[in-house]
C-alpha cells in the first residue's frame, strides 16, 4: 500500500471530527500502524483555524524531510510518518485534549484556568502572537478619511448601535455596514468579547464565518464588511484586506509584541500528560529556529 508523504490540513465545520489520510487508512491499518509493537506513529492535532495552516506547513516539512520514524530518530521503528491536523476552532482544540480525541490542542487564546484544571499533566507550548485586526475591504474608504476607530466606535459598529457608514464618518456613503464575525462560541471571538465588546453584544444578523479565513474572504468580497482578521491573514492578503488603528494603535509587530495594541492573543499547543518520543521530536521542530521561521512567514509574531 502506497505510503502517505503529503499532510492533509482539512478545515471542519461545527464539531465535528475528520481524520486526513485518504482511504488507504482503515482500521486494519491503524492497528499495525500504532499498537502492534506499542508505537504510536500517528500524531493528531485539532483545533484553531488559525493555528491548522502553520502546523500543516510544518508537518509537511517534518514529513517529507524524513518520510519514516526511523530516519527522526535510530531507536524508533521504520514506520510512516502521519501527522494529521483537522480544524474546528480553539474550544474544539482544548474539548479535544479533554476527552482524548486528540494527542495536541491548537488555541489561538488563552487557555483559562477552569479548562487546565480539566487536563491532567496540563502542558502548553507557546509558538508565537497573533492580534485581531479590525479590518475593511479597500473600497471602503474609512481608512482615508478616519485612519482608526476607538473602541467605543467600535463597540457601537459591532453591537449594531451604528448601522451605516454615515453615522461611522458623515463624508462615507449611507450604505449598511456589514458585519462578519468568527462563530460566536469561538476563541477568537471570545478574544474580541473580552478586550473590545465588554458587555456590549455583537449584533444578532452578524454574519459568522467558520474559519479565520472565511472571515477575510467576507471582508475581501464585500466593500461594506468589517470584521476582525487575524494579523497573520491580513500580511497573508496584503492589501487585499485593510486594517485600521485601535485607539490610536496600529497593529504592528511592534505593537502586539509590547502589549501596546489591545487586541492581541497567543498562538498556543497543548497536551495532556507527558510526550512521548516522537512527540518531542515534533514538537522541538515546531518550537525549533526553522519553526519560528515559518510562523513569522505565515505572517504571525514567533514566540522567539
Amino acid at each position: 500500500m502506497k505510503r502517505i508523504l503529503n499532510i492533509f490540513a482539512i478545515i471542519v465545520l461545527c464539531l465535528s471530527m475528520i481524520l486526513t489520510g485518504c482511504s488507504t487508512t482503515s482500521d486494519t491499518n491503524e492497528e499495525s500502524s500504532n499498537n502492534t509493537d506499542g508505537f504510536k506513529s500517528q500524531i493528531l492535532f485539532k483545533g484553531s483555524s488559525t493555528l491548522a495552516p502553520v502546523i500543516a506547513k510544518i508537518s509537511t516539512n517534518f514529513i517529507e524531510e524524513y518520510k519514516t520514524w526511523d530516519k527522526v530518530n535510530k531507536d524508533f521503528p521504520n514506520k510512516s510518518l502521519d501527522i494529521f491536523v483537522s480544524a474546528g476552532g480553539s474550544s474544539a482544540g482544548v474539548k479535544s485534549v479533554i476527552d482524548g480525541s486528540s494527542d495536541f490542542g491548537m488555541v489561538s487564546r488563552s487557555v483559562s484556568d477552569e479548562e487546565k484544571a480539566k487536563v491532567d499533566g496540563y502542558k502548553e507550548f507557546k509558538l508565537g502572537l497573533d492580534a485581531l485586526t479590525v479590518s475593511v475591504n479597500p473600497e471602503n474608504k474609512i481608512y482615508e478619511v478616519k485612519n482608526g476607530l476607538t473602541s467605543e466606535e467600535i463597540q457601537k459598529v459591532f453591537s449594531g448601535e451604528y448601522k451605516y457608514w454615515d453615522e461611522v464618518e458623515a463624508s462615507l456613503p449611507h450604505e449598511e455596514i456589514v458585519i462578519v464575525t468568527r462563530d460566536l462560541g469561538g476563541g477568537a471571538h471570545k478574544v474580541f468579547q473580552k478586550k473590545v465588546m465588554g458587555d456590549k453584544k455583537v449584533r444578532d444578523d452578524a454574519i459568522q464565518a467558520p474559519s479565520m479565513g472565511a472571515l477575510v474572504t467576507k471582508i475581501m468580497e464585500n466593500k461594506n464588511a468589517i470584521g476582525y482578521a487575524s494579523y497573520g491573514m491580513v500580511n497573508q492578503n496584503n492589501g487585499k484586506i485593510i486594517p485600521l488603528d485601535v485607539d490610536g494603535v496600529s497593529p504592528t509587530k511592534e505593537n502586539i509584541v509590547s502589549g501596546d495594541y489591545k487586541i492581541s492573543r497567543p498562538l498556543l499547543v497543548i497536551k495532556k500528560g507527558e510526550l512521548l518520543e516522537q512527540e518531542k521530536s515534533f514538537i522541538d521542530v515546531l518550537t525549533s529556529e526553522e519553526g519560528m521561521k515559518i510562523i513569522e512567514k505565515m505572517g504571525f509574531v514567533p514566540a522567539k
